[in-house]
């Protein structure tokens, strides 16, 4: 029987232990399993080992990161022998440390949460970056607490998106109610043309990725750069425009894929930039099992490149 491994990450003060507090607190959760927490590292607010322990809960602290290995994990299976297992993970750790390692037989990662403190979260994406959006990148849920009214949630919304197109994230206010960001988007999303203005692609691009449902049936004309693949199907390219995703050397290509005419699509050079016309359709991807669109392109002509080449998600 498999033994499930919650990792909960982020960075000091983030959140994490008063979000695991309440969580194996919850009998829902707790349920009775015998349960390891694992913490990483030591903040202001502390875990209730007493109440944990009546929980069926043992904590253990590992504070080197040189002692966080696979041994340690091994003696910690050996020892404790937990049917479920918790680790609160250091921030400054890269989480490549803990993918490379070898967990202990029967351990698997079943769920990776992000906390953060939305107070701080742009000093940490001004000065580390490719570290938050490491963070980010393999998370099946990401929540912001502390948030206040001019907390821009869409565009912290968009960060995670654009890097983790199928990551749940969620908002709180200060006392741990949730909130909901604002949702409006530069171009009318209920009109059935959508021109989307080249400093705008980088919002069309999240929104349509992560909720492609809300465009299918409409018509999207935006400027982008040609991608071409031998991967791909001879009646498909894909275009689009490079991001800036975790850092300035990050600079990643996110496009949509577009069927068109094979004569058309054999015209088309890699680079060239194109202005699209094209209706949106909505298909299955058994890989990421969800539904992903796909463009149909109506009219393709020569583009004119955008002042700003990079898109940023702000």
């Amino acid at each position: 029987m498999a033994v499930p491994v919650f990792l909960i990450t982020g960075f000091l003060e983030s959140g994490k232990t008063l979000f695991m507090s309440e969580t194996l607190s919850d009998t829902g959760f707790s349920n009775g399993m015998k349960t390891l927490l694992i913490v990483c590292e030591e903040g202001m607010e502390e875990y209730d080992e007493a109440a944990l322990s009546k929980l069926n809960t043992t904590v253990i602290s590992v504070e080197a990161e040189e002692d966080f290995t696979e041994s340690f994990l091994e003696e910690c299976n050996k020892k404790y022998k937990p049917e479920r297992v918790v680790i609160e993970y250091n921030g400054m750790w890269r989480m490549q440390k803990l993918y490379d390692l070898k967990l202990p037989r029967k351990w698997e990662i079943v769920q990776i949460i992000t906390t953060v403190c939305a107070q701080t979260f742009q000093l940490y994406l001004n000065n580390m970056r490719s570290q938050v959006m490491e963070q980010f990148a393999d998370a099946d849920m990401v929540i912001f607490n502390r948030c206040e009214a001019d907390t821009p949630k869409a565009s912290y919304r968009r960060n995670v998106k654009a890097i983790n197109p199928a990551c749940e994230v969620y908002f709180e206010n200060a006392d741990g109610s949730p909130v909901m960001p604002d949702e409006s988007l530069p171009y009318d999303i209920d009109a059935d043309y959508i021109a989307i203005e080249d400093e705008d692609y980088g919002v069309f691009y999240v929104d349509i990725m992560d909720a492609p449902e809300k465009y299918e049936g409409k018509t999207v004309a935006f400027t982008g750069v040609v991608y071409k693949s031998e991967q791909l199907p001879k009646d498909f390219f894909v275009p689009g425009r490079f991001a800036m995703t975790c850092c300035a050397d990050d600079i990643a290509f996110i496009g949509i894929p577009c069927r068109g005419d094979v004569i058309l699509v054999n015209r088309l050079k890699k680079k060239d930039f194109v202005r699209v016309e094209a209706t949106v359709e909505c298909e299955y991807d058994q890989t990421e099992q969800r539904q992903v669109p796909i463009l149909v392109a109506k009219k393709v002509g020569p583009g004119q490149e955008p002042k700003d080449k990079v898109v940023y998600f702000n």
